[in-house]
């Protein structure tokens, strides 16, 4: 049944209007950009794994109380490179490829042993990034592709690498009040990797979009791994007004491995492990100075892609993130899984921990007269910080929901203290069939859900002139197995889960993985 998802996608590259059922406010004016994978074969070739299709960008235009949807592939040199040559030739996550069969290997592994980590591909697919005023299709590698949020037109590559020494990066940014965009990623040169922050201002664009963002890139500083050849991975982090919040995890990348990919036949998806005899460390670094909290925080290993919110109350630094027990998520989306029918598929993949959301709380003052004791002194927590003899600090979570992914929040809340937070609710497949959201002062949780539809990563949009958190509309698009059942925006109540109004739409939309909402009064 899930083999729905790994169908190709196609393009419906001018705007189609939406049939509406309900009333769109009318005060929704704006477009939604999504992306994610939807095409999984060249020629007789295919790829093994869902993160490895070609990005397929889709938007969703609100325009007086009407939608209009257009997708269009992303032009990357990876899409144009196995489109000539009908087959795939650049390598993705989890499916390797040699692109030239006239090389010897021993000539691309002396390649990609002199670069440490190879090019493996510029397929943006996890997300839509704003630096400046201008929108890039990104996943976690050095290129970023930009696209007109609007057209969908792809208008060129850039190249991190041009302009900061790292060699991977994030596709989850953080934004401040100002409009500058925050984003963290690993430099593999020589020596000790390092995880490298980095600051785009607001205005990097100039004031007529003639310049690229990334000139402007600004270091606010690095963090030397512990580990001189097993860098943790990291695939989001948090911020707060004062500090970022990065988990250094026991989920770890081997360079070794990737840098001897191609000899070794090994894919990217091989590259990283959990080592559960290790500690996740808590980096707290001041967003201004770019210096470290000297004390080190620490807890049991365990695998986050995906932070919820972060803050600081009364000298702690709070942070929720959603974390597994186990780094088993990826093989859930291999192909091979996801084409097995219903009940082999939950058989098979009942070995897989949950998602948790989990709270950890961070004292910036921690009594260094005090051993043992738990210095969280929060009341609304269970979560501990007890100081030890070293003077570092061991952190236990407290568990606020079990089974909720791509987490999303009112970001005008984002670095603030505050109350819900919203995501696809997960069961017994990768793919969500319903959306939730969590009140984390009651510890309740309210639902949508239809049967036969899975929703994307509900994105929240504010009412105009809100004033409680949850004052505005949840937006995701809704894919069925059922051939009778068209696929649809739907538009939530984000008070009530209640349904305000869907768009329905006469042709295929693809499950996508994240997006941006951009307000019709965004350039």
């Amino acid at each position: 049944m899930l083999g729905i998802f790994t169908k190709n996608g196609k393009e419906t590259p001018e705007p189609l209007k939406a049939t509406i059922t309900g009333t769109v406010p009318e005060w929704l004016q704006g477009t939604l950009v999504r992306n994610g994978p939807a095409l999984f074969n060249f020629g007789e070739t295919s790829y093994a794994h869902w993160f490895d299709g070609m990005a397929l960008i889709h938007n969703f235009t609100f325009k007086n109380g009407e939608v209009y949807y257009r997708s269009k592939f992303l032009k990357s040199e990876t899409f144009k490179t196995n489109s000539a040559a009908n087959r795939i030739v650049v390598s993705e996550f989890g499916t390797m490829a040699y692109p030239d069969p006239c090389k010897s290997i021993f000539s691309k592994v002396f390649t990609h042993f002199k670069n440490i980590i190879p090019d493996f591909t510029d397929n943006g697919l996890v997300n839509i990034i704003r630096y400046g005023e201008d929108f890039y299709a990104a996943s976690e590698i050095n290129y970023i592709n930009r696209i007109d949020p609007h057209t969908l037109e792809t208008q060129g590559r850039s190249d991190y690498r041009n302009h900061i020494a790292l060699n991977l990066a994030t596709a989850h940014p953080h934004y401040d009040d100002e409009g500058n965009t925050y984003n963290m990623g690993t430099a593999v040169m020589y020596g000790i990797p390092k995880y490298v922050i980095f600051k785009v201002p607001a205005d990097a664009s100039g004031v007529d979009h003639s310049q690229p963002p990334l000139n402007k890139l600004e270091k606010v500083c690095s963090i030397s791994c512990r580990s001189k050849l097993y860098p943790g991975y990291f695939h989001s982090f948090g911020m707060t007004e004062n500090y970022i919040v990065f988990v250094e995890q026991a989920f770890k990348l081997d360079i070794l491995k990737l840098a001897t990919a191609y000899f070794r036949g090994v894919n990217w998806g091989g590259c990283i492990k959990l080592d559960k005899n290790d500690i996740n460390v808590f980096h707290l670094i001041d967003r201004r100075t770019g210096e470290s909290v000297s004390t080190k925080y620490y807890g049991d290993p365990f695998v986050v892609f995906h932070h919820i919110n972060a803050y600081e109350e009364d000298n702690h630094v709070v942070f929720d993130l959603i974390a597994y027990e186990d780094s088993n998520l990826y093989d859930m989306f291999y192909i091979e899984n996801l084409n097995k029918d219903t009940d082999q598929f939950i058989e098979s993949n009942k070995i897989f921990s949950p998602p948790v959301c989990k709270r950890f709380v961070l004292p910036i003052n921690v009594d260094k007269k005090t051993e043992g004791t738990n210095q969280v002194t929060l009341n609304d927590t269970t979560a501990t910080a007890v100081r030890q003899k070293d003077g570092s600090v061991f952190c236990t979570p407290d568990p606020i929901f079990v089974g909720l992914e791509l987490p999303q929040i009112n970001y005008k809340f984002n670095t603030k203290k505050y109350r819900y937070f919203y995501g696809s609710r997960v069961e017994w497949s990768p793919f969500p069939n319903k959306i939730a959201k969590v009140d984390i002062l009651n510890r309740t949780h309210k639902e949508w859900t239809e049967e036969e539809c899975y929703p994307s990563e509900p994105v929240f949009v504010a009412s105009p002139d809100a004033v409680e958190e949850d004052d505005g509309v949840l937006l995701s698009s809704i894919v069925s197995n059922n051939p009778e059942k068209p696929p649809f925006m739907l538009i939530l109540n984000a008070k009530t889960m209640e349904e305000v109004a869907r768009a329905a739409l006469d042709t295929s939309i693809h499950m996508d993985l994240h997006g941006y909402f951009i307000p019709s009064n965004d350039k």
